[in-house]
């Protein structure tokens, strides 16, 4: 797998992600820091270093490999296990592009001790799914191979350890097996191709300085890939896999000794290079220009600018260099919520945009404004943007901002605080790693926590504001612009957008932050008592019945310490309203919560809940209506009245609202004038299995004129006007006699008519029979299946084991057929999906893509294994497989509290036993080669829409 850095992952795709930065993520530790590190009295010293989480034992080999073990129990049974490499693209030579990469997937197809599939055959036995679990990534700087494992069986465990020592110096590099992995990789390099990566390679050039970087993409050059000799790979390998630039990093439930002990054993006995090659660490040299890049596409769907200031990475070695990552934390995270506020006008100024600093690639970091343009207004959208951060340097943010922001800080470190004992293994791993590859330190969360609570405060606002200046000048400057092929004759040229960047900030007055001031609920409710209970004792559940007919399910959990988690669900939805009211019912929701709630409109709202852990969202869907929701235990009471709230007082506000669909408008309007082949296909695959039904078409602009802000609120209103025939659910860390106040008070409430509403039937089913559609369109050569079988089901546990095994066996001879043997897809998958309403209904999917010219080989190939599962049934083996994957899956899964809250919500909304979970065992012994025969002639057979996306004909 190919990886990019997350700011070029946005600059690759050109998508648009609004978030808050903040510090780089820490490390949590079960054990105090020493008072050394951690003093509790007086003010640290800013010169001292970042102390280390002592919880982690680093050692280094005597040929150099580096190792890093932490014990740690959550999930109880499982280790994570890395090797990294401190080698990725940008270490290759001219003839080695891609190479890196090439590598990574080599260690796959053979080594010493595992030949040919035997790894991932051994794996897969063990419960590890391919790609889920076990899988590797190529950057430009490292290597990562993550190996997820169980640690209750002794031969499971130390052969993983055995895995990651033949990873690093006993691949076989077999040069029938790197042949057949060429296809493969160049599958892969296919499903990259498209207007992003057209786009990239004009303007990667530019924005890195025809740095090393920019000629080393991890994917590298069909050229090579495809001519190179067995024997460059072995060079690559030998120069760059050598304990030197190695470290592994063991994370879970074991013994650290022990683990110690295999390391040191098997890595030890690695040979320590005599004369390594030198490790060069590559810059992006910096330029005292503005670089302004324009690129076109015609299958560039929005204009997107990007204005990039680049500076020198800052390395965070001391504690006052920590204190400095929160003052940054703070400064994006405010800035993040004036630009957001942006998008609640009611004509905005662009589509999504964002201003944020992180590091970059190299050795930069980067301040980033993007901002996607509204109709082509590039200097608009981007002047939006711009003067938002002029703004700041201009007037600085106000105290009120500043507390906020801090506040919010504390209650993110707080929760990792609190979650210190139950942090899961995988949250540690990507510390140590960076740790390694780039020296960041990491140290423990409750050093971090104390250290906070004394530096926060002391952080002025001042010091804040001032920060402005350093991220943003006039050197080592770019300007990238991607917009459409069609409209390239209307976009500014390049002087007339360095002119917008120079000139931003014209005529701006002072932010005003408006807050509100008032309780939530004006009136409080009128309680209702639990009038029934029941247990559910195997599975630890509690029913109450409310008076007003509510009905709560419970199942406290200490899964987590600062966690609880609920929603709520009514049959009804938009299939109770004609077509007439089908857009109105459909944006129901989403304009009822963009008013706000109460006295609250949207960003007010916002700013009350600013540093309570809250999330509340009403929802209607179109069999039913509800609740998803979280809160930390002491901000579970605002979670209720502000759930409360969205069902008794939802808020009308007009001008976000039109706001809001003037850019769902502009943004459907750039879909229809520039459509991307992959939504085409998408809204062709959508329309078929929906028989054409006028409920399943793609949204149009004008679909947008039919929606009544005032219907919508009618609608949404009656859709939780009778909260009787609703179910919620609570799962996570509280206790019924504590929790039973506040649901008799907020749940009971609610308001009640005493009837029940079911659903209508629409009726919408997939077509039956034989059906082939081919989309024609996308320049490059690649193409897309989806087979789909569809059908009737007799709804019950062993109709839904049966399916998921029939989609994971069906998988597992695909991935050996389609990309081990033919070397004809990159992936390939098959699932299986199955519901109860309105009517019981299965859906089958296989999806690959491929190379045009082999579309039909690679479906004849697809039926015969389909086929020869029919005639058959599938392999004892593939099916053990399925059973351990099932089974490692749960043990972690019950004990997860999104899990429960999700298999609760359905167990109940489809009527079936609330334990079924607990009798999985009974199903998957009903799963042997007879079943998978019998459900590949049932379930694979009468009803098949076959869809293919090809690129256009050419004229």
């Amino acid at each position: 797998m190919v990886r990019f850095p997350l700011c070029l992952s946005l600059l690759l795709s050109a998508t648009l992600v609004l978030a808050q930065s903040t510090p780089k993520a820490k490390s949590t530790s079960t054990k105090p820091v020493p008072k050394s590190a951690a003093s509790q009295t007086g003010s640290p010293n800013l010169n001292s270093p970042i102390p280390l989480d002592p919880d982690v034992k680093v050692g280094k080999l005597a040929n150099g490999l580096t190792y890093y073990i932490r014990k740690n129990a959550e999930p109880k049974n499982r280790a994570e296990l890395r090797l990294v490499i401190r080698a990725g693209s940008v270490l290759e030579n001219d003839n080695q592009q891609g190479l890196a990469h090439f590598m990574e997937h080599m260690e796959f197809n053979g080594t010493k001790n595992f030949p040919k599939n035997e790894l991932v055959n051994f794996l897969q036995s063990a419960g590890v799914r391919f790609g889920a679990d076990l899988n590797a990534y190529t950057g430009f700087d490292e290597t990562v191979y993550q190996l997820p494992v169980p640690t209750d069986s002794v031969n499971v465990f130390t052969n993983a350890f055995q895995i990651l020592e033949d990873w690093a110096h006993n691949a076989t590099i077999d040069p029938t097996e790197v042949d057949k992995e060429r296809g493969v990789i160049l599958e892969e390099r296919r499903l990259g191709r498209g207007a992003g990566q057209r786009m990239r390679d004009q303007y990667f050039p530019i924005l890195l300085n025809n740095s090393q970087y920019a000629k080393r993409l991890p994917i590298g050059t069909e050229q090579v890939l495809t001519t190179f000799k067995p024997e460059v790979l072995r060079q690559f390998y030998k120069d760059w896999y050598r304990p030197d630039l190695m470290a592994v990093i063991a994370v879970g439930d074991f013994d650290m000794k022990q683990v110690e002990g295999i390391i040191r054993e098997k890595f030890g006995r690695i040979p320590a290079v005599k004369s390594p090659k030198p490790r060069t660490e590559y810059d992006i040299p910096a330029h005292k220009d503005t670089k302004v890049v324009i690129v076109t596409d015609p299958e560039q769907p929005n204009t997107v600018v990007q204005v990039i200031y680049k500076r020198p990475e800052i390395k965070e070695k001391t504690l006052g260099d920590l204190r400095e990552s929160i003052k940054r934390g703070l400064f994006n995270t405010m800035l993040g919520n004036r630009i957001q506020e942006l998008t609640q006008q009611a004509n905005p100024p662009f589509l999504g945009g964002y201003s944020n600093y992180s590091d970059f690639l190299g050795n930069l970091d980067a301040f980033t404004s993007i901002a996607v343009a509204k109709e082509g207004n590039v200097e608009r959208a981007i002047r939006a943007v711009l003067d938002e951060n002029a703004r700041v340097k201009q007037f600085g943010f106000t105290p009120t901002e500043l507390a906020r922001a801090k506040q919010e800080f504390m209650t993110n470190v707080e929760q990792a605080y609190s979650e210190r004992d139950k942090t899961r293994s995988v949250n540690y791993v990507n510390e140590y790693v960076q740790n390694f590859t780039d020296k960041e330190p990491y140290t423990s969360i409750e050093f971090y926590y104390n250290f906070l609570k004394k530096e926060q405060d002391g952080i002025k606002l001042a010091e804040v504001n001032a920060l402005v200046d350093q991220f943003i000048h006039n050197d080592n400057r770019a300007v990238i612009v991607m917009a459409p092929e069609k409209d390239k004759a209307k976009l500014p040229t390049v002087e007339q957008i360095i002119g917008y960047v120079d000139n931003a900030g014209k005529g701006l007055t002072a932010y005003e932050d408006k807050t509100l001031d008032s309780p939530l609920l004006a009136t409080q409710p009128t309680a209702s008592p639990v009038v029934n209970e029941k247990q559910i004792k195997d599975i630890g559940v509690t029913e109450w019945t409310l008076k007003n007919g509510v009905r709560v399910v419970l199942k406290p959990t200490n899964f987590k310490n600062d966690q609880i988690l609920f929603s709520a669900s009514s049959q009804g939805g938009t299939s109770l309203y004609d077509l007439k009211d089908f857009q109105s019912a459909r944006f129901s929701s989403t304009l009822a919560a963009m008013g706000g709630t109460g006295a609250y409109n949207q960003i007010q709202l916002g700013k009350f809940l600013s540093g309570k852990q809250v999330s509340v969202f009403p929802y209607v869907g179109e069999l039913n209506e509800g609740v998803n929701g979280s809160a930390a235990p002491k901000d579970l009471e605002t979670a209720l009245q502000l759930l409360y709230s969205y069902f008794t007082q939802p808020r009308k506000d007009p001008d976000v609202v039109k706001g809001f669909l003037s850019n769902q408008r502009s943004a459907l309007q750039n879909r229809i004038n520039t459509p991307t082949p992959q939504g085409v296909f998408q809204d062709t695959v959508t329309v078929t299995l929906g028989n054409n039904n006028p409920r399943r078409q793609p949204l149009k602009p004008e679909d947008l004129d039919n929606i009544d802000l005032d219907r919508a609120l009618k609608i949404y209103q009656e859709r939780f006007a009778n909260a009787g025939d609703f179910t919620f659910y609570f799962v996570g860390n509280f206790k019924e006699d504590q929790l039973k106040p506040l649901v008799e008070k907020y749940l009971g409430g609610l308001p009640s008519t005493g009837k029940s509403e079911k659903f209508n039937d629409l009726g919408i089913r997939a077509p039956k029979g034989q059906i082939s559609k081919t989309v024609y369109r996308g320049l490059d050569p690649k193409a897309a299946v989806q087979l789909v079988y569809t059908g009737d089901i007799n709804w019950s546990p062993e109709t839904s084991t049966q399916l998921d095994a029939l989609a994971e066996v069906l998988e597992i001879k695909l991935i050996e057929k389609l990309r081990e043997e033919e070397s004809g897809v990159y992936g390939v998958s098959a699932s299986a999906a199955y519901a109860k309403y309105p009517v019981p209904r299965y859906t089958f999917r296989i999806n690959f893509g491929c190379a045009p010219e082999n579309v039909e080989k690679l479906i004849a190939k697809t039926q015969e294994l389909i086929n020869n599962l029919k005639e058959k049934g599938a392999l004892a083996t593939d099916i053990a497989k399925f059973k351990a994957e099932t089974r490692r899956e749960t043990e972690v899964q019950l004990k997860d509290n999104q899990f429960w809250l999700g298999y609760l919500q359905n167990q109940y909304y489809n009527g079936d036993a609330p334990d079924e979970v607990l009798h999985e065992d009974e199903q998957l012994a009903k799963v042997t080669v007879e079943s998978t025969k019998a459900a590949a002639n049932q379930y694979l057979s009468s009803n098949l829409i076959r869809l293919v996306l090809m690129p256009e004909k050419k004229q």
